[in-house]
């Protein structure tokens, strides 16, 4: 099989982790007999630096010519004081918004080898497996008017019928593939926009009724998700929710560097990004943990491509890895071998070149 992809490495650790991804890709059309043609461009700061635009019409230009696009990641404090419209972060958020990438997909799931690792209790994290729905093309972060002064800011929050029902669409066909549950967070004591969320998703309801659905609002959704994550199968909400939700979330796994996003539209095309920012601090000393874009890989090659047996390959490595007892720096358990970016990498290259036979399926998030 043969597919297009867009390489987005962006600044920081981007470009060091979707190195370590592209080999791992690279292996894999070696191994199934496909082939990958790559195309690299500009995004974020980068893409500042070299042509005062953080989303160049060349970028979108490839993406759109491409079956799937990897991202690294976008941002740093080089470009903190720059023009809003010149924010690394607008590249990420244009991409979004011009393909329609309005649902947000992010597995968590907890990972025995690095229990150790998580701030929480073992027996409150051993046991995770949820999903985070986020709507990822409207809200605070698109919505108009915006304005600030000296004394005076201004973000509208506004979400239309048809955005809600897409995403909350989305959260109920995941949560019948899975365990059957879905919690819907909203705001809807306060918030207008709430209220039409909860409303379109009790309508939605009638449509799935072997999900069980619960309404939650976004406090006491944060204190659960600390006290009892496994409680949880599927959450779907809203943007600015979502955002600050799988950040929460991801701690669970000990650190944002194991978790993989996918960010989808309605014909399968999608962004396929690590959860985990462009960490300034450490870029280009080979410091980095690329499990989360090499796993962000794998949901690309399930997802987009339809590959399960590549994608399991990928997974399956992965994990064997980590249980094998080997660690990037931001994996902080005691008395375990500590590899750069490229010897983990190698490791996991290792394994896709050794025997692969499995059927389990690592972390899919159906």
């Amino acid at each position: 099989m043969e597919k297009t992809i867009t390489v987005l490495p962006g600044d920081g650790i981007g470009p060091e982790v979707t190195e370590a991804a592209v080999k791992v890709l690279q292996t894999i059309a070696k191994r199934f007999n496909h082939t990958f043609n790559l195309h690299y461009e500009l995004i974020g700061g980068a893409a500042i630096d070299d042509c005062e635009n953080p989303l160049p019409e060349e970028t979108i230009k490839q993406c759109s010519q491409s079956d799937a696009i990897l991202l690294g990641a976008v941002g740093g404090p080089k470009w903190d004081q720059n023009p809003s419209h010149l924010r690394p972060e607008k590249g990420l958020l244009a991409i979004r918004k011009h393909f329609g990438l309005y649902a947000n997909i992010r597995p968590v799931k907890a990972i025995p080898a690095l229990l150790d690792s998580s701030p929480l209790k073992k027996e409150v994290a051993e046991n995770v497996d949820l999903v985070i729905v986020r709507e990822l093309t409207g809200g605070l972060y698109f919505s108009e008017p915006r304005e600030k002064s000296h004394d005076h800011a201004l973000d509208t929050l506004a979400y239309s019928r048809t955005e809600i029902e897409r995403i909350v669409d989305t959260a109920f066909q995941i949560a019948r593939s899975r365990r059957g549950k879905l919690a819907s967070v909203d705001k809807a004591n306060v918030l207008d926009t709430s209220k039409l969320w909860r409303e379109i998703v009790e309508e939605k309801r009638q449509n799935y009724p072997d999900v069980e659905l619960e309404h939650m609002l976004v406090d006491s959704t944060a204190m659960k998700m600390i006290t009892q994550p496994s409680a949880f199968d599927v959450i779907v909400t809203e943007n600015m929710f979502g955002d600050i939700l799988s950040d929460e979330a991801s701690v669970i796994t000990g650190s944002l560097g194991m978790l993989p996003s996918a960010s989808t539209r309605e014909d399968g095309f999608g962004l396929y990004e690590p959860v985990h920012g462009s960490a300034p601090d450490i870029a280009g000393q080979n410091k980095a943990n690329p499990a989360a874009t090499i796993l962000s890989a794998a949901m690309m090659l399930r997802e987009a491509f339809q590959m399960e047996t590549e994608a399991a390959a990928v997974e399956e490595a992965v994990f064997n890895v980590l249980n094998d007892g080997n660690f990037t720096g931001d994996l902080q358990v005691e008395g375990k071998r500590v590899l750069s970016t490229t010897e983990w990498t190698a490791k996991v290259l290792e394994e896709l070149d050794s025997e692969f036979v499995s059927d389990s399926i690592m972390f899919s998030y159906v």
